[in-house]
């Protein structure tokens, strides 16, 4: 192992150079202006990110119609797209509030390792969506024995494992570092070209390729059904089949669309440091780090506008706590006011809270 990397470093390193130099020049001091737009789009993703996964991930444990082998995997990109909102992004927030990375090495380590494991969690897990969702329609007949709820967790355990793996030779190359442009530590493109090329094809190319297979198998059949042309082993498409299909088809659409400037950016610059490097200019850098960044709170927001369950689900909770915490803070008031004994408020409270929680 310690002499394969040292090959691949010594087959790098005389492009090392060239790459770097041929990269967008690294951020300076901006205007406060840019700070603040950039600020509050990260502050925005965040919020949305935290408060929309939380009721993803609480909308299927809730719900008995949510719950099921596709929505294993729905929750746990939720979870990948927290994974950025409790770490990463408020390091870079510090980070952009201080103009430049004051929190050590071994932060930026961590921050960078997190980011890795929620990009490539995410786009493994839009993957394991897409081969359950092309499964459940084209292949329902062996659906059910397929995607059996231990098979199911094995899946995501395994979608899990790979994720690692893809991150843990980024330690080796050296790649994890902060990029001041950026005000985070993360994927370094100007480490090595050849390693560059290899992140970009097996961590976004080849998902890709696989989820766009599985969705156009889908729409054969979509077209199919709706022109009444089927073989005896095609499947009856439901109505709510297809509301699913579109819903997880969008999510795979915004993340390609949110993911693929950076990722192309950082293609071109490797194949060809001298003469695509120099020609991307900071801002466009700049801005399809944040394209990418913003990507992890739109899912939550897709779920809510194009699935009744969750929008459903969405609307339950959300009264839950505000009809609970009005309750709450209107009993402490008239105890103020009232005096009773503490016992018969907290038996009058947790029977209210009971019966809103069945009622909804």
């Amino acid at each position: 192992m310690p002499d394969t990397l040292m090959l691949l470093k010594n087959r790098t390193e005389p492009r090392l150079g060239q790459l770097e130099r041929s990269l967008p020049a690294e951020g300076t001091a901006r205007p406060a202006w840019v700070i603040a737009i950039l600020a509050s789009v990260l502050i925005f993703t965040t919020v949305v990110d935290v408060l929309g996964n939380l009721l993803v991930i609480i909308s299927v444990f809730r719900n008995r119609k949510l719950r099921n082998a596709g929505n294993v995997f729905v929750v746990s990109l939720a979870f990948a797209d927290l994974v950025v909102a409790f770490y990463p992004y408020p390091l870079v927030l510090y980070a952009l509030f201080h103009d430049g990375w004051a929190l050590g090495n071994t932060q930026c380590m961590v921050s960078g390792f997190l980011m890795g494991l929620s990009v490539i969690g995410s786009i493994f897990n839009i993957t394991g969506i897409a081969v359950n969702r092309y499964c459940y329609i084209c292949h329902s007949f062996s659906y059910s024995r397929l995607y059996s709820y231990r098979n199911t967790l094995l899946f995501v355990a395994l979608i899990w494992v790979l994720t690692i793996v893809a991150i843990v030779p980024n330690f080796f190359v050296g790649s994890l570092r902060y990029d001041p442009r950026v005000y985070s530590c993360t994927f370094a493109q100007n480490v090595s070209s050849s390693y560059t090329v290899a992140v970009v094809v097996v961590h976004f190319l080849v998902p890709i390729a696989v989820v766009t297979f599985c969705y156009l198998r889908i729409w054969v059949l979509v077209i199919q059904v709706r022109r009444k042309v089927k073989t005896e082993d095609s499947p009856r498409l439901r109505p709510s089949d297809l509301r699913n299909f579109i819903t997880m088809f969008v999510v795979f659409v915004l993340f390609a669309i949110c993911w693929a400037p950076l990722n192309l950016i950082g293609l071109a610059v490797a194949i060809d440091p001298t003469r695509v490097g120099p020609h991307i200019p900071e801002w466009l850098f700049v801005v399809s780090y944040f394209m990418a960044y913003f990507n992890s709170c739109l899912n939550a927001i897709i779920y809510g506008l194009l699935n009744r369950n969750f929008r459903n689900e969405y609307k339950r909770i959300v009264t839950s706590v505000w009809v609970t915490r009005l309750f709450v803070t209107e009993t402490s008031r008239a105890c103020a006011t009232y005096p009773i004994p503490s016992i018969i408020h907290t038996t009058l409270t947790g029977c209210f809270v009971f019966f809103l929680n069945h009622l909804v």
